[in-house]
């Protein structure tokens, strides 16, 4: 809890410290959907010990934009198999996620209806997104580093690959 407090502070966008510059505006890059996840690719994480589902993220699809955003996919299983594949960004400059598009049963990409930057927080709704942004992408509001920096993080910090002992349903 108190994790999820500092970085609150320290992304402060919701406490008005940080600042845009007017003469220096932000514009996020066009963005294309990746391809769908591969099961060699997934790295489990852990969210919350409360939490019954299971995360993942797409290791392939993890790249940081000219933008600053860092861009993945997110695979989220309940206890019963249900699965939700999605296109996500989190930006740290400003503490904010947002979701640009869900796989449909097929895996094709559809864009979401509702495709704005909001802030991340430690809630149910997005709580897998404040673990990744946490423990993994952002250092306050900086990024840890490049796409590779943030895949050696993942893969040095306790992410486990997806194996078929964990999935008899073969590739996703």
């Amino acid at each position: 809890m108190a994790a999820g407090i500092v970085l609150g502070l320290a992304w402060g966008a919701e406490a008005g410290l940080l600042i845009d510059r007017e003469d220096d505006p932000w514009v996020e890059q066009e963005v294309s959907f990746p391809s769908p996840p591969r099961m060699q690719d997934l790295r489990q994480f852990f969210v919350a010990a409360n939490n019954p589902n299971s995360y993942w993220v797409d290791v392939a699809t993890l790249s940081v934009g000219s933008d600053g955003v860092v861009r993945y996919v997110l695979v989220v299983r309940s206890p019963r198999g249900a699965e939700n594949r999605t296109y996500e960004g989190i930006r740290c400059a400003t503490g904010e996620r947002r979701l640009y598009a869900i796989a449909d049963s097929d895996g094709e990409w559809k864009a979401a209806r509702q495709s704005e930057w909001g802030p991340i927080r430690f809630t149910t709704y997005n709580r897998a997104q404040a673990a990744l942004a946490q423990d993994f992408i952002c250092d306050g509001v900086t990024l840890v580093g490049d796409a590779k920096a943030i895949r050696a993080k993942i893969e040095r910090d306790g992410m486990r690959m997806l194996t078929p002992s964990l999935d008899d349903r073969g590739p996703l």
